[in-house]
């Protein structure tokens, strides 16, 4: 599935509450803007049964203090068994293939989760592209605010006794 059909099945698969289909059509550049600078259309997301994505804590090793959650985004479902050999034979545990602008998008509602870490390179899982929730969020919010401006506060619109 090329990236605009997986933004039009974003949109159709967004609640009919009025706005969110015309939220993601706002932010559908943002997305494919992001996945077009990673290798693949699908990666490899490891579950849990309850479609829950599996996340791991990083600590950093100058400050063990300092974590981060990631998940991790795979470009083979070998390379997602082959990562974590306890998780893979986790019966709990499977890894299912999603659209990488759905994974991105999904960034943005998962408040526990500071980056996604797609691998690209099949067999190789030492490197990786990192994408921040943050930097999404700023991109999503830059360009909600360009499609629809705050309203402005007219001076003729003001009662005439302000003061």
């Amino acid at each position: 599935m090329d990236l605009e059909e997986q933004i039009q099945v974003l949109i159709k698969d967004a609640p009919a509450d009025g706005i969110t289909p015309q939220i993601v059509e706002a932010i559908a550049p943002v997305l494919s803007q992001l996945a077009s600078q990673l290798q693949h259309r699908e990666y490899y997301i490891l579950q849990t049964l309850e479609q829950g994505w599996l996340l791991t804590t990083l600590s950093n090793r100058a400050n063990p203090e300092l974590e981060k959650n990631v998940i991790y985004a795979f470009p083979t479902l070998k390379d997602a068994a082959d990562f974590d050999s306890q998780s893979a034979s986790d019966p709990q545990i499977m890894a299912l293939s999603v659209p990488v602008t759905h994974i991105l998008f999904q960034m943005l509602a998962i408040d526990n989760v500071n980056s996604i870490v797609f691998f690209d390179t099949p067999g190789n899982l030492a490197s990786g592209t990192e994408v921040r929730r943050g930097d999404i969020q700023k991109l999503v919010k830059a360009r909600l605010q360009r499609v629809r401006p705050a309203p402005q506060s007219h001076p003729s619109n003001l009662p005439p006794d302000i003061a």
